[in-house]
């Protein structure tokens, strides 16, 4: 059994591949800098964890891998245009860089190769696994479609939210986890089982993630805490305390709409303490990584096989608040 490091820098290493043709070059050197901008790479790694968890690697599991890294670099250029972002792990946006008609043409590409790469896989495991694939693209878009819309709603309710972030980002994280399962002969209950088990983790992640934007200790958490406040994002957070603030509290939310940056994170941060809504969220997580776990102990694997899942999931809420 392989750590998620070391999965994690084999498939860097793999991923390093020429993906893409040289003409073009308007078209193509637009996705080989989105791709050198790097990241985390968590989502092939999981489709390798998922494999791994039944057996030895299967060498499909890398093209899957592959696939599943070009799709989710393919919507993070598309959400780049739609939320106007300049920068994307500290370097300029595609469309930023290049234009957004050739970031949308770049994103387009980015996925017709990332079908190439699912379309080398043995044939037998051609249509589940396509089937799962197009439902996750199918899900993220709508998640997608949801967090746009909610933007523009003066309240969202605590379910439509978590449906939101299911859609955009946990269904990703969740797929991932079952392609691999299904490529490694996992059958439907464990396939479930492993789903819901990234499902709930991707949910934990985001709550801790809203929360250490709120909370989070700026030195650790790696940049500027009350970010989400000051643009007026929707959070766990924020539907909460909309859900459970007071008429006065209500009042001063609505004034601090209006106050410097400052003075709108400190007011807010004290609401939310007041509404106790930082403890509300961190029991949020718990209860979100119980529910994975659990899911994770009901797979009819051997138990030390499971222990890389275990250890990640750690490691992706280990941050301090």
């Amino acid at each position: 059994m392989h750590s998620f490091e070391a999965l994690s820098a084999e498939f860097t290493a793999r991923f390093q591949a020429q993906h893409f043709p040289s003409h073009p070059a308007t078209l193509y050197e637009p996705a080989n800098y989105f791709l050198g901008i790097g990241g985390k790479r968590i989502r092939p790694v999981l489709c390798l964890m998922g494999n791994e968890l039944f057996g030895d690697i299967d060498p499909d599991a890398w093209h899957l891998a592959a696939s599943i890294e070009l799709f989710h670099n393919f919507t993070l250029i598309h959400d780049d245009i739609m939320d106007k972002a300049p920068l994307r792990r500290g370097k300029p946006t595609v469309h930023e860089k290049y234009g957004a008609s050739t970031a949308l043409l770049t994103g387009d590409v980015m996925m017709v190769v990332a079908y190439d790469y699912l379309s080398k896989i043995q044939a037998q495991h051609i249509r589940p696994i396509m089937h799962i694939y197009n439902q996750t693209a199918r899900e993220v878009c709508e998640g997608q479609q949801l967090d746009m819309d909610f933007e523009r709603m003066e309240r969202v309710g605590l379910k439509e939210y978590q449906r939101m972030i299911g859609l955009k980002t946990s269904v990703l994280l969740a797929a991932s986890l079952r392609i691999g399962a299904i490529l490694g002969g996992a059958g439907l209950g464990n396939q479930q089982h492993i789903y819901e088990f990234g499902k709930n983790l991707g949910l934990a992640f985001q709550v801790q993630d809203d929360y250490l934007d709120a909370f989070g200790d700026p030195e650790k958490f790696g940049k500027q805490v009350g970010g989400d406040i000051v643009a007026g994002k929707k959070t766990f957070l924020l539907i909460k305390t909309l859900e459970v603030a007071t008429d006065a509290q209500r009042r001063e939310m609505i004034r601090l709409t209006n106050a410097d940056a400052a003075t709108k994170v400190e007011g807010m941060l004290q609401i939310f303490e007041d509404c106790g809504v930082d403890a509300w969220a961190r029991e949020l997580k718990e209860q979100y990584m119980e529910a994975a776990h659990q899911q994770l102990e009901d797979i009819a694997v051997l138990d030390r096989r499971k222990e890389p899942l275990r250890q990640l999931a750690a490691f992706l809420v280990q941050r301090e608040y």
